[in-house]
């Protein structure tokens, strides 16, 4: 069975063709999440997560869903992470989280995806997205043949580095970084409401026909990245900038 939870497409568009090398289900935290399902699913002995990085990790808020969730018979774990660039000490927490669950890790795989934290970064116009997805389908295929045959992943670099940035940085960026009250809407707002439907914590409420942001955010980009007329900012920080969403 294969879990994934996405903001803006990237690891759903990778779980869904692992899903297609391997047969297996595929079922999303983003749903689980935002509808508060029960937590409890029977899942063989094998479960594969696809998650994006956020700071050098898998979303807390996902891992905190793992933790509380039952996975009925399971005793092996894959990761596959999206990412932009690198996903540093990754791999070391999430170890961890199968040692507390109980499971053989069979290591952690990153796929590079074009990169949506436009609140730090740059998304790729089309073309150039389109260039990164393809150059990105032989390590999906890879994880994929992987997974199916029972074998681990290939264990990746350790680097102080990598330690650093999964750790420190880590607990920085949730810390300062995570915020909501810089979150603005623009005049283009046309009141559709998206926001707030696609939002995988329900942190988004419509007052008066304008979104407004509780104190819950894990910062997917999904509220900026879909909104239909670009009318959500955040401060200063995404002006100017493409947004970037993958669909189906």
């Amino acid at each position: 069975m294969i879990f994934y939870f996405t903001g803006t497409g990237n690891s759903k568009y990778i779980a869904s063709k692992i899903a297609n090398e391997t047969g297996d289900e595929l079922i999303s935290i983003t749903e689980n999440i935002k509808t508060g399902a029960a937590r409890s699913f029977s899942v063989g002995k094998d479960v594969v997560f696809v998650l994006p990085t956020y700071a050098w990790r898998i979303p807390r808020v996902v891992k905190n869903w793992i933790i509380e969730t039952d996975f009925a018979g399971a005793e092996r774990a894959w990761f596959v992470m999206s990412c932009g660039g690198e996903i540093g000490n990754a791999p070391e927490y999430n170890r961890r989280l199968c040692a507390d669950k109980g499971w053989a890790y069979m290591g952690t795989v990153p796929i590079i995806m074009p990169d949506n934290y436009i609140i730090m970064f740059n998304a790729p116009d089309t073309p150039e997205a389109k260039k990164i997805i393809k150059k990105a389908e032989p390590s999906v295929l890879k994880a994929a043949e992987t997974i199916k045959s029972g074998k681990s992943f290939e264990e990746p670099r350790k680097r102080l580095y990598d330690r650093f940035m999964s750790s420190a940085i880590n607990s920085l960026f949730y810390r300062f970084h995570v915020k909501t009250k810089p979150f603005r809407v623009l005049d283009s707002c046309n009141s559709c409401g998206k926001c707030a439907r696609i939002c995988p914590l329900n942190n988004i409420r419509i007052k008066d026909g304008r979104p407004e942001w509780k104190d819950k955010c894990t910062h997917c980009m999904a509220c900026i990245s879909y909104c239909p007329t670009a009318a959500i900012e955040y401060g200063k920080k995404t002006v100017g900038k493409k947004r970037y969403h993958l669909d189906d």
